[in-house]
């Protein structure tokens, strides 16, 4: 590849001697992982074309949702291999380069940095956690409004009571399933809050994202917690047991649990976006 059109792309650093030789690893593009040293330090890079991966190219690709699945999902890989090895600070999507010594002056910039956030994140992993409202028998549908109810024929003292009317039924049946639906998310909410607190006395550290919408998480159920939560390996199958246990004594949330994984969200600190598009 001409040095003209080519880019850097970043996936991670780590400590320079736990770095994997060059050529071990592949990435996006199929293209070769390479370390690049400097203060102790190592960056996980890999070149990549200009035409496909400058600035301009990837704001159009960011917007193809299977590229951009092709390529989080390579960009990943060569995180999580790396980081089932040793210490290493992930860095977002699409973080690029122009050039290795771009890379070079970020490395010697923030080597403090990068170097606190490896101490932290050592034989440390993410776990996420989601709990969504188990959503209770709102009981039979109230079906559709049958309109204003009829006045009846006869003398006022004839009149039925107005509460056997239909639409006066209709209404009961449809505040009723509210009422149920309203509870239930309380409930549920306080749940997810119990459950928070709980896993979070087994955290290093915790992060909590917004609900997802219930299409985008693949459920109907409404998502009342979105956490992820940086544990000691040590403490990995407490968590996990944890998680088990309080699926079954908050019955108004169900939990997913997923993990672990490399430290996404708790690498913050050594964020190294200043070229990154």
């Amino acid at each position: 590849m001409a040095a003209d059109s080519r880019c850097v792309w970043l996936y991670a650093v780590t400590d320079e001697t736990a770095a994997p030789p060059d050529g071990e690893l592949t990435g996006v593009g199929a293209d070769p992982v390479r370390p690049l040293r400097a203060a102790g330090l190592a960056a996980l890079i890999g070149d990549v074309d200009q035409r496909e991966f400058g600035e301009a190219a990837l704001r159009r690709n960011l917007e193809d949702l299977d590229w951009l699945e092709q390529t989080a999902r390579a960009h990943h890989a060569v995180i999580e291999a790396v980081g089932t090895r040793c210490p290493v600070v992930p860095m977002r999507l699409a973080t690029v380069y122009h050039s290795d010594a771009s890379v070079l002056t970020m490395l010697q910039d923030r080597a403090a940095d990068l170097r606190d956030v490896l101490s932290r994140l050592a034989a440390r992993r993410e776990w996420g956690v989601k709990a969504f409202a188990a959503v209770p028998d709102p009981g039979p549908n109230p079906g559709p409004d049958p309109g204003p109810d009829p006045e009846p024929p006869g003398p006022p003292g004839d009149r039925e009571d107005p509460a056997s009317r239909p639409g006066t039924a209709y209404l009961q049946r449809r505040r009723a399933r509210l009422t149920t639906r309203t509870n239930a998310r309380e409930e549920a909410m306080a749940g997810a809050q119990a459950v928070h607190a709980e896993l979070s006395r087994l955290a290093v550290s915790t992060r909590l994202y917004p609900p997802q919408a219930p299409g985008l998480a693949g459920l109907a159920a409404p998502m009342v917690l979105n956490a992820a939560y940086l544990v000691a390996d040590a403490r990995a199958d407490e968590f996990a047991a944890m998680v088990n246990d309080l699926t079954g004594r908050h019955r108004s949330v169900r939990l997913g649990l997923t993990g672990p994984w490399p430290a996404y969200s708790f690498a913050g600190a050594a964020d190294t976006s200043g070229e990154r598009r």
